[in-house]
């Protein structure tokens, strides 16, 4: 770890970055060389029936320091960035420096820069929406979108698609507007230490599907027959990469090396995205070399 080499100043630590490429690890590192609580910002890990196929921090790491926001909703619950940020905001008036680390960049762009109030989406749209994007697939929601959703939105990831169509069809008005009404954020980005790790692709591939065997070998198959019984793929926890792949292994639709290959090529589109997003929005946050760490 670059504990000569990476400076922090007072205040909170965000730590950015996609999938595999090093975030648990460097927050660990900076929690134990310059103190502070590790704080989950991952839309995953706070489900806790996904452990190993998230990567959340095992039992060994968790107990190093202290670590707030994992595995703590139940798999059935919606959980939502405005959950999170309710959750969120109390801790960070705490005196321990807070140490936000994840991969999903909305929950970051919401903490630094305020999230709008939208009103929940009834579950009859959430099952119309799951119902046309079965048919049609979820490039079709984008006919209802206007060019100022469109241009905010990642509308290759979709659920950011499903989510903003189910916006307008639930409220009469497109994400945008709601956007625009914004309240203040919670953290101001000036304040805080901010980290996006970025790597070569070739790099970051091999890591990723180095640690889908390992995941494998610690237990993935064994926690996705766990949830065999109660699974529900429209669930947000069922989003988890591998989840899916590795409940068509069990139920007999793949063969393991076939959801082995699909969740590794899922995993790195995502990785991908990921990257897209944050260095597009992210360009005020220093950049970590994560082949370096």
């Amino acid at each position: 770890m670059p504990s000569k080499s990476l400076k922090i100043a007072d205040g909170p630590v965000l730590i950015a970055g996609p999938t595999a490429s090093g975030k648990s690890a460097l927050a660990l590192h900076i929690a134990q060389e310059f103190g502070g609580q590790i704080i989950n910002a991952d839309a995953l890990q706070v489900y806790g029936c996904w452990q190993v196929l998230t990567a959340r921090p095992d039992d060994e790491e968790m107990s190093k320091v202290p670590h707030r926001l994992y595995g703590h909703v139940p798999c059935h619950f919606d959980y939502s960035v405005g959950h999170w940020l309710r959750e969120i905001q109390p801790i960070l008036g705490e005196a321990m420096r807070p140490i936000i680390v994840g991969g999903t960049g909305l929950y970051f762009s919401a903490l630094t820069e305020g999230l709008a109030e939208i009103p929940p989406i009834p579950p009859d749209i959430r099952e119309e929406a799951e119902e046309i994007k079965k048919t049609n697939g979820f490039n079709v929601f984008l006919t209802d979108l206007n060019e100022k959703t469109i241009g905010r939105i990642d509308t290759l990831n979709p659920m950011r698609v499903q989510r903003a169509w189910e916006v307008w069809r639930s409220t009469g008005r497109q994400i945008s507007d709601w956007q625009d009404e914004t309240p203040p954020p919670l953290l101001s980005l000036g304040q805080t230490n901010r980290f996006v790790l970025d790597s070569p692709k070739e790099w970051l591939n091999e890591r990723i599907a180095r640690r889908f065997d390992s995941m494998l070998s610690q237990g993935a198959i064994e926690e996705a027959r766990a949830n065999l019984t109660n699974w529900d793929p429209s669930r947000l926890s069922s989003k988890a990469i591998g989840a899916p792949e590795l409940i068509s292994y069990l139920s007999g639709d793949l063969t393991l090396d076939e959801a082995r290959e699909k969740a590794t090529i899922t995993t790195r589109q995502y990785a991908k995205r990921q990257r897209t997003w944050f260095r597009a929005r992210m360009k005020a946050w220093e950049i970590i070399d994560a082949t370096q760490l």
